[in-house]
């Protein structure tokens, strides 16, 4: 009766956690930055003043979150060239 529960119960905890969808990969905002957190930093902060609160009565310091600010700018300046027209590189 004991092994037959332990199976049941081991069955059921892998069933969990097999059907669990793993969380999905994001990009915060701001970084908490200086002292011991370096470059780029902790990035887990939606807004400017969570990261700021968490900063409070240390050496760092909050910024954008440059993986943001970076595809930011690409998907900005990621349009197309017009028709007809050849770019020619200056030698």
């Amino acid at each position: 009766m004991i092994k037959t529960a332990a199976a049941l119960l081991a069955s059921a905890t892998i069933v969990a956690f097999a059907s669990t969808t793993p969380a999905a990969a994001r990009d915060y905002a701001y970084c908490l930055q200086g002292g011991d957190w370096g470059y780029p930093g902790n990035c887990q902060f939606d807004s400017y003043e969570q990261c700021m609160v968490s900063a409070s009565g240390t050496r760092a310091g909050c910024d954008v979150n440059p993986v943001v600010a970076f595809r930011q700018r690409e998907q900005s300046s990621a349009q197309p060239l017009p028709r007809g027209r050849r770019y020619i590189e200056a030698r």
